[in-house]
């Protein structure tokens, strides 16, 4: 996969691989000390339920992506459900 700067991210839309779309990149969680990357932290899409998904949700409820569920990032963020 080619190098993305952050900055390009922020907003993108989200998409499941089974062509949901899940919502809006809201940020990305990270080690602080290793530097790894976590979660995608994807504010939802209104139509969208999170009983639907199978990602964890966060206190706002945002779905929390691992990022080993990335498959794509084009004009969306495309992630495997």
């Amino acid at each position: 996969m080619s190098d993305i700067l952050a900055e390009n991210l922020s907003g993108k839309s989200v998409m499941g691989s089974d062509g949901t779309e899940l919502g809006l990149l809201y940020n990305i969680t990270m080690d602080l000390k290793s530097g790894k990357l976590h979660d995608l932290v994807i504010d939802p899409d209104d139509e969208i339920s999170p009983r639907t998904v199978d990602f964890d949700v966060d206190d706002a409820g945002r779905f929390l992506v691992p990022v080993n569920r990335v498959q794509a990032v084009k004009d969306y963020i495309v992630v495997q459900r």
